[in-house]
């Protein structure tokens, strides 16, 4: 899980992102993304519509293992970034934990919000 302070509050963030991000799609979710020197970390918010299920419970079962994900990547990401995962699968709630955090890894990179990893 991610603290707290990592976490969006109200709709002001968002709607910057919205307007100002970079988007990036996957087979899941897509991922929005922007650069903010305003902050001195990153935050993040999973956004699941009703439309991908109706059930609550699964749409909360989904935002908790995405959450769960970004706090294991915590350490990767580069900077201040913003980043909305907006989940458009219903799928993504019987997904296995490794593939959603090799998705979420693979589109963050392209995104330009992980780090390069050094390896010797």
């Amino acid at each position: 899980m991610i603290t707290k302070e990592h976490r969006f509050s109200g709709q002001a963030g968002l709607r910057f992102v919205y307007r100002r991000g970079h988007s990036v799609r996957g087979p899941l979710f897509s991922i929005k993304c922007v650069h903010n020197p305003r902050r001195s970390s990153y935050r993040a918010a999973v956004v699941i519509s009703r439309k991908v299920h109706k059930s609550a419970v699964v749409r909360n079962k989904v935002r908790r293992r995405l959450y769960e994900t970004i706090g294991r990547l915590e350490a990767d990401i580069s900077g201040p970034y913003d980043i909305v995962i907006n989940v458009y699968q219903a799928s993504a709630a019987d997904e296995p934990f490794e593939s959603l955090e090799r998705q979420l890894r693979k589109q963050l990179k392209d995104a330009g919000a992980l780090a390069k990893r050094v390896t010797n």
